[in-house]
């Protein structure tokens, strides 16, 4: 089985021109709709970013999630993701499985490093134990899912002695997937724990993540983790729209915008539209055009890199909300069903 999705970040909409950054609520308040939307259409899964900047309207996915677990009853609600390297497992086991108890059974958590790293030194974390936190957090998580009384000890938090965690989700266990970019030895540790892997491809050409995804099955398999459960996505920056040129040329200065906000903070090369363009190829990492067009670039995706889920992140740069909430039906009603059927499901 297949499952399709939409990812955020909750972009806020920015116009340097005229010193303009959208409210946070005002965006918060658009999100509620646009998922809205995706669970009456039958989209699949949602997920939503934490980030610590005042370009994005969102730092805790969890209290988004609580809010949409009331107002939709079947699409999955997740993280995408949430910084485990800088919070407390404990306490982000215990939001998540209140948003399960919320939303009946719906909720997973997508375990990540995060795009920035802004929330260390707000929650007093050194950036030199980065990998140290990422990987002793993670296992502390799985442990917490696993075990109803938890004896743990560890480097960067107070031993847990004998004790139990509340509330319990109403899942057995908490789905958690675990996000990766393009590190081998990240992919190749969420194969040894047999944890379901959310590849980030935002950038260059989508076949040189292939080698990637044969290393993390690999390890997967050697360990012993049954073949059934596999699972492993791509989450890829997506838009969409009636007419495939009308819509790039209409999302181009939005994408971009936010692509030289970024940029400007990691000495990137300004983005050009050439840049855009190759990204649309086949080839690119962009999936942003009409139905046809981009039904047919996700089947080949799907098809040659074996996948059980694919997202498509939709708020990049902060589209309109009309924008976004039009991507989202065409995305829903036109392209999945026509992914489905090239793909034969």
């Amino acid at each position: 089985m297949i499952e399709f999705g939409v990812g955020m970040f909750g972009d806020v909409q920015i116009d340097e021109k005229r010193d303009y950054i959208q409210p946070a609520q005002q965006r918060l308040d658009e999100i509620i709709e646009e998922v809205k939307l995706m669970d009456e259409i039958g989209i699949d899964f949602f997920g939503i970013g934490e980030h610590h900047r005042e370009d994005y309207a969102v730092s805790s996915p969890e209290i988004v999630l609580a809010a949409l677990s009331t107002v939709t009853k079947n699409i999955k609600l997740g993280s995408a993701v949430s910084v485990i390297s800088s919070t407390d497992p404990v306490k982000l086991f215990q939001d998540f499985a209140t948003v399960d108890l919320l939303s009946k059974g719906r909720a997973e958590i997508m375990a990540g490093r995060g795009s920035f790293i802004e929330s260390f030194p707000l929650f007093g974390y050194d950036l030199k134990d980065y990998d140290a936190l990422f990987d002793e957090k993670l296992k502390l998580l799985l442990k917490l899912n696993q075990e109803k009384i938890i004896t743990w000890n560890g480097q960067f938090r107070a031993p847990l002695l004998g004790q139990e965690i509340f509330p319990r989700p109403q899942q057995e266990q908490l789905p958690i997937w675990v996000a990766v970019g393009g590190t081998p030895a990240s992919v190749i540790r969420a194969g040894k724990l047999g944890l379901p892997v959310m590849f980030a491809i935002i950038g260059g050409d989508w076949r040189n993540f292939k080698p990637l995804f044969e290393y993390y099955k690999q390890a997967y398999l050697d360990n012993g983790h049954d073949p059934e459960k596999f699972q492993v996505g791509v989450h890829m920056h997506s838009f969409f729209g009636e007419d495939g040129d009308k819509v790039a040329d209409s999302y181009y200065p939005v994408y971009s915008a936010q692509m030289d906000r970024i940029g400007r903070s990691r000495n990137w090369p300004p983005y050009h539209r050439p840049n855009f363009d190759f990204g649309r190829t086949p080839s690119g990492h962009l999936i942003v055009g009409g139905v046809e067009e981009s039904a047919q670039k996700i089947a080949t995706i799907i098809k040659e890199l074996g996948l059980t889920r694919f997202s498509a992140h939709m708020d990049v740069g902060s589209p309109a909300h009309t924008d976004m909430m039009n991507s989202i039906k065409i995305y829903g009603e036109q392209i999945i069903p026509r992914v489905k059927e090239l793909l034969k499901l």
